[in-house]
């Protein structure tokens, strides 16, 4: 699945993984902030999320860890959305 398509997804979640102080920084609309390094402890809540799941930080490096990780724990909707600006920049391509 492309990411235009991830983010078209009605039930999509995006989830930020950057830490707090740069998640109230900026964000993109409607995300939710789980850092990376909380993200084992909350594998159930990824479980049970609305899928797909669209992960990004602030270049896609955290991101790519996460959606790594869920993958290979059994969250295969999870997708690596890059850094905030390209998540923002996607957004609004969707909106035109």
């Amino acid at each position: 699945m492309t990411l235009q398509e991830v983010i078209k997804q009605p039930g999509t979640t995006i989830v930020d993984v950057r830490e707090p102080f740069e998640f109230v920084r900026g964000h993109a609309e409607g995300a939710i902030n789980i850092p990376l390094g909380t993200i084992p402890s909350r594998l159930e809540e990824f479980k049970s999320m609305s899928k797909p799941i669209l992960l990004y930080c602030a270049s896609g490096n955290r991101s790519g860890q996460a959606t790594n990780y869920l993958n290979s724990c059994g969250v295969p909707d999870a997708f690596n959305g890059g850094g905030l600006n390209d998540v923002y920049f996607l957004a609004m391509q969707m909106q035109s």
